[in-house]
């Protein structure tokens, strides 16, 4: 069978490059006779892979001296609580909130000291980015979080908020890798690999050297402390060492192919496809205010329930998978990652063309 266009929010599609690469190195990595997988986390081996992974990440990213990069697991949710355990030596921060995930970051915080809701967007079932130019930041305010780009609502925050001083933590597990950023305007950058990175199980958490202490919230786990990690260089207990490896391998892809200017204009070319045909189609529609609108997730509908559905089913048909809406706002939504090639939003747009015809 020959591959699908996965559409996938996550687990999601990964250079088929990178994949024929592990594939040839599966059973014998490097003259070593055995695979990444078997492999001691404490080998020689294996620590030329997360150094240089660290290594690449740090080049793509530009990352300043001063931040430190690990690589955990417990995804990105687990953040939710590790960061308030950290930071919050107030007791208390700031979120601003644009969609579920946002929304289930303040709640964890919430354990851990008091969460003042900023701004939202919930009015409008995060279809948009509240203007954060001039918010009402605490003064006590540990940090002030986001979630900059909402997988589920496919929104985007194109501006960071105004923190007026206070450290920004961002949450970027959906846009990770896909455009420059400049980190030393963030605390912490975080999020979860499993849709522009590498498979699922690592999350990569960049972090402020100051922002690492010894001084957390009493009863905080010795693996949930961010100091914990940074002085082992992310080996404390044996890593998600396979899942690194892939990563490692997706930086030097995105090295190969001209970094991480060269993805935004990929990925804005990709997206101008897709958006082109939902504004101008008179069966589809995309739901995003269009100053918002992420470049990794459109969600879009036809404002009727069965449609969709006989739209996913015949889009599943025609070798387009994953298209279907998170079951929290229905309809469709296309993923369109790093490793989403050009190819196949071009023949997903042809595709809705050609449903729109037949369901007029």
């Amino acid at each position: 069978m020959s591959r699908v266009y996965n559409f996938s929010a996550g687990p999601a599609v990964l250079p088929e490059e990178v994949l024929k690469e592990a594939a040839a190195e599966m059973m014998d990595y490097k003259g070593t006779g055995m695979s990444v997988m078997e492999m001691s986390h404490r080998s020689k081996a294996f620590e030329e892979i997360i150094t240089d992974a660290e290594q690449d990440l740090r080049e793509l990213m530009n990352i300043p001296d001063n931040y430190k990069v690990l690589f955990l697991q417990g995804g990105a949710s687990q953040q939710f609580a590790m960061i308030p355990m950290n930071l919050m030596k107030n007791g208390a921060a700031d979120y601003i909130v644009t969609g579920q995930w946002a929304k289930k970051a303040a709640k964890e915080a919430e354990k851990y000291g008091k969460v003042n809701r900023i701004a939202s967007s919930e009015d409008k079932t995060f279809s948009y980015i509240p203007d954060c130019s001039d918010l009402p930041v605490s003064e006590d305010a540990d940090y002030v979080y986001i979630c900059e780009n909402n997988t589920i609502y496919g929104t985007k925050f194109k501006e960071l908020p105004n923190t007026k001083g206070k450290t920004l933590v961002a949450d970027v597990s959906s846009c990770f890798l896909s455009e420059p950023v400049d980190v030393s305007r963030y605390g912490i950058i975080y999020g979860g690999v499993q849709k522009n990175i590498g498979p699922a199980g690592v999350v990569i958490v960049i972090i402020r050297e100051d922002l690492i202490t010894e001084d957390v919230l009493p009863g905080t786990p010795t693996m949930l402390t961010y100091k914990t990690h940074a002085d082992a260089k992310s080996l404390y207990n044996t890593p998600p060492a396979y899942g690194i490896y892939i990563c490692g391998k997706v930086f030097k892809w995105l090295k190969a192919q001209g970094g991480l200017a060269a993805m935004k204009e990929r990925n804005e070319k990709k997206a101008k496809v897709l958006y082109d045909f939902l504004d101008q189609s008179s069966l589809f529609k995309g739901t995003v205010e269009k100053k918002d609108r992420s470049l990794m997730n459109v969600p879009f509908v036809t404002g009727d329930g069965d449609l969709d559905a006989k739209f996913v089913k015949e889009a599943k048909e025609a070798g387009f998978e994953n298209l279907k809406g998170h079951r929290s706002v229905g309809g469709m939504r296309a993923s369109i990652y790093n490793a989403m090639p050009y190819e196949g939003v071009v023949a997903l747009v042809e595709f809705m063309k050609k449903f729109e015809e037949e369901n007029q």
